[in-house]
This record gives C-alpha cells, structure tokens and sequence, in this order.
C-alpha cells in the first residue's frame, strides 16, 4: 500500500472490467477517490453496486469529444479536479489484414489511441493547472513486436508507447507520464476472443507458463502513480511473464 496515495483523485477509463476493474479497485483500496468511465452501462452498474465505495460511475465512448467533456465536466464538479488518470480502455478484434474493413479500422484506432489522445489532453490542461500529476495508459507488448491477425490492434498500441513519451517529455516536470504494457492477461476480451485450446497453447509460450491476472497489472499501476516512482516518466514498461524477454 502506498500511502501517498490516499485522498487522490483517480479516473479509470474501461473501469468495468477486466484490467481497468481490477486498476479502480486496487486504488478504491488504496484510499483514493475513484472514477470509473466505460460503455458498457450494465456492467457500470454491477460493479456499482458490488463496490459502493467508487463514488463516480461515468457512461460514455472514448473517442467522442463530446463523451469525454462531459466526464471531466462531472469530476470537475464532484471531485474538485484529477490527481491520476489511467486510460485503459480498448479493444482488440481478431481477424486477417486484407479482412480488415477501414470501418473497422478506424474504430479500433478511435477507441485505442483517439480515447488516449482525448482523455489525456482533458486530464493534462487540469494538472498542467495544479501543477502536478500522473498520467497512465494501456498500451501492450502487441504494440512493441508484430502479432499477424491484429494489425489494427498493433498499430494502435504502437502508437499509445510514442504518445507516452512524448507527452513525457512536453509535461515534465509537473507531469509524469508513464504506460504499461501487459502480454497476455485472463481478462473477460481474452476469454472472448481465445478458446481453452488457444489459451494452453499461448501459456506454453510464456516462461511463467501463465496469463497475467488483472490485478498484476493494477498493482503495477498503483505503483506508477505512488510516490515511489517520482523518477519515473516516459518509461514503457512491459508485464509480460519473460514473454518478450526472448525466445524459448
């Protein structure tokens, strides 16, 4: 636990499920004050009402403006500001490169770096204000090495690391901007996309023989945000159990 942590002001954006659940809990614990924005308004009110510690829950689309305005417009008003943003959302959909409609396209380019570029310009005009705080986002290890049936998906998250970096290097010193990149994680996307034959057959590639939990990765995040890493900025760091380490 991090106790510089406690009383902050954190929005996670995919905060419904899967890692972005797991991030808002972890820092529900942590004692921070906790938003969470997603579309899925089902699954907002379910983890509502099993956790009724999460003051705000926010609706919306990440890649509309007008979605976005109106969630800082809500922390604005309930929370005073932003401490920490973790700009998790995104999606993935499998499929072969010359399959891929530009629909498509560019709706996983909206979601995955639109919502990034969006959410973290909002968040960085509040902290470049108060002259302080972290900015996290989502990228993957798909977007640091080529993995055929997700051009879309890779190119995204590529994009996401050299967004961090460069914002790493505009914000400092008020800002820190930092991304995670997880491999593979047991998440609800990943349960949909693979089937238990495909998920046997990924972990045999992984040194740790093991997907990730998602609250591995929120526990990295929690440390990103803490005080403990106050020299940290502009960093990609993979959590991947060795995968990208090299071959095996």
């Amino acid at each position: 636990m991090y106790e510089d942590l406690k009383g902050r002001t954190v929005l996670v954006t995919g905060g419904a499920s899967g890692i972005g659940e797991a991030t808002a809990l972890r820092f529900l614990e942590e004692g921070c004050r906790v938003a969470v924005f997603d579309r899925d308004e089902k699954a907002l009110e379910r983890v509502a009402a099993e956790n009724p510690g999460l003051e705000l829950m926010i609706s919306g689309d990440v890649s509309r403006p007008v979605d976005v305005d109106k969630a800082f417009d809500q922390i604005d008003k309930e929370f005073g500001g932003i401490d920490i943003l973790v700009s998790n959302a995104g999606i993935s959909v499998r499929n072969p490169y010359t399959e891929v409609s530009y629909d498509q396209w560019t709706n996983v380019m909206g979601i995955n770096l639109g919502g990034m570029f969006l959410f973290a310009k909002a968040a960085a005009k509040r902290m470049k204000a108060q002259k302080v705080g972290v900015i996290l986002m989502t990228a993957s290890t798909n977007g640091m090495e080529g993995h055929p049936l997700y051009a879309d998906y890779n190119a995204s998250k590529a994009g996401v690391i050299l967004l961090t970096k460069t914002l790493a290097l505009e914000f400092a010193p008020d800002i820190r901007v930092n991304c995670v990149s997880p491999g593979y994680v047991l998440t609800p996307m990943q349960k949909g996309e693979y089937t238990e034959e495909m998920l046997e057959k990924v972990n045999e590639k992984i040194p740790f023989k093991r997907h990730a939990k998602p609250s591995e990765v929120a526990a990295l995040f929690a440390f990103l945000a803490s005080g403990q890493a106050s020299y940290i900025t502009g960093a990609n760091i993979p959590i991947d159990g060795g995968e990208t380490a090299g071959l095996i």
